[in-house]
């Protein structure tokens, strides 16, 4: 029998799932780190936002690679159901792909938005 998955772990599968299909579509983001974090925290010296973020791109810097963060906290107070959640990580990580390649989400993804 396998063992079940803790929310944290399924939550990481819904990162990996969503990277290995946006991959597929754009082979250059595989130089790209793709990281789920807890709950954002402000770099030293920045402020703090509006808004709860739900995801960030953090540019390359000389020594490394480009990053895009998932935040899983916000996005499970903002979706319940397993599905919602999925496709709610999906939508984020369109979001910072667009972000991080100067392309708009539908460039990304042409089923971005769809329900």
């Amino acid at each position: 029998m396998p063992i079940s998955l803790t929310r944290s772990e399924l939550f990481d599968d819904y990162v990996r799932e969503s990277v290995e299909r946006l991959e597929r579509r754009w082979p250059q983001l595989e130089e790209v780190e793709f990281a789920v974090l807890e709950v954002p925290l402000p770099a030293e010296g920045e402020r703090e936002p509006d808004s709860v973020p739900l995801g960030r791109v953090i540019p390359a810097a000389p020594g490394r690679r480009s990053r895009i963060v998932v935040y899983r906290r916000p996005v499970e107070i903002r979706m319940k159901s397993r599905e919602d959640r999925a496709a709610l990580v999906h939508e984020i990580l369109i979001e910072q792909v667009a972000e991080l390649l100067g392309q708009s989400p539908d460039a990304i993804d042409p089923r971005y938005g769809e329900d």
